[in-house]
């Protein structure tokens, strides 16, 4: 049996999983500048049709800085929930960090958004979760709270160290959200009852 076959709760980072990361130093603050990754609305709605929950935990660190508001990335998510629907997709929920470096203990690698998803979703548990993610912070997050972890490898400019430590800490690593659904999660779903 795959050890991915009981994950009922998979938590996404958004921008480099979802949609394509701004550059460095740039912030994705509204519908035009988000573009979607390819695959990704045939991801999202295959994991909900084998009646996963799917958790979008992200680290906005432009609110702190100005960039755009927390209204501004609630307008944005109910733009990216409207075109999920039109694909037979939806996210369960979103957890956003606004603060800046240090300021909190929700920002990734820190486990506050996986706390507030724990407090709204308690069936949640180590066993059961599974997070997808393009950086260390999201590993480590996800480590620290004994989840299993994929890795999600691109070509945006990262530091090849920290990929490195990312992919030895990860379970597994994958090219995009729909391959990583698609390898370890597509064909391995076992209703096994609520909870």
């Amino acid at each position: 049996m795959s050890s991915y076959s009981h994950i009922r709760f998979v938590f996404l980072d958004r921008d480099g999983v979802i949609n394509q990361k701004a550059p460095e130093g740039e912030y994705v603050s509204d519908w035009a500048g988000f573009h979607l990754l390819p695959g990704v609305e045939s991801a999202i709605a295959s994991l909900n049709h084998s009646g996963r929950h799917v958790i979008v935990v992200s680290n906005q660190r432009g609110i702190a800085l100005g960039r755009y508001s927390r209204a501004d990335v609630e307008v944005l998510h109910d733009r990216l929930q409207r075109h999920l629907a039109i694909c037979g997709a939806h996210i369960d929920a979103f957890y956003i960090c606004p603060h800046d470096k240090g300021q909190c203990d929700c920002r990734k690698p820190k486990p506050g958004l996986f706390r507030q998803a724990m407090r709204d979703f308690p069936e949640i548990c180590a066993g059961n979760c599974l997070m997808i993610g393009d950086s260390l912070s999201d590993i480590e997050a996800a480590h620290s709270l004994g989840f299993r972890a994929i890795l999600i490898q691109t070509d945006q400019a990262r530091s090849k160290l920290e990929l490195e430590k990312a992919a030895a800490l990860a379970d597994a690593t994958a090219a995009s959200l729909l391959g990583a659904v698609t390898k370890y999660l597509q064909e391995n779903f076992e209703v096994d009852g609520p909870g």
